[in-house]
């Protein structure tokens, strides 16, 4: 029987990441990597670039109506992403067109 201070293989490899830095970077990656799967084919079609910089998303579309409307929801996206990495990765979202 595991005692309580055992930790399982992703609890440890969760706590190596952060205490080595690299933390960040998988987050980032993560939640490039989250964009298709949250945000569905028509807005993938129309988006030119996703990327994570210490906090801020950067999105980038083609289209001024797409940016408009994703300017607007931009806290719901925020907070849909977030959910689909399973942490508070995102802290503000720039939306470029």
């Amino acid at each position: 029987m595991p005692s309580s201070s055992t930790l399982s293989i992703s609890d440890a490899l969760v706590e190596y990441l952060r205490e080595s830095g690299l933390e960040k970077s998988v987050l980032e990656v993560q939640v490039e990597e989250a964009w298709p799967k949250v945000m569905g084919a028509v807005v993938v079609g129309l988006t030119e670039s996703v990327e994570m910089k210490d906090g801020v998303l950067y999105v980038r579309v083609r289209s001024a109506a797409l940016k408009t409307q994703l300017f607007e929801n931009r806290f719901e996206l925020v907070r849909k992403l977030n959910e689909a990495v399973g942490a508070n990765a995102i802290k503000d979202c720039r939306i470029l067109g």
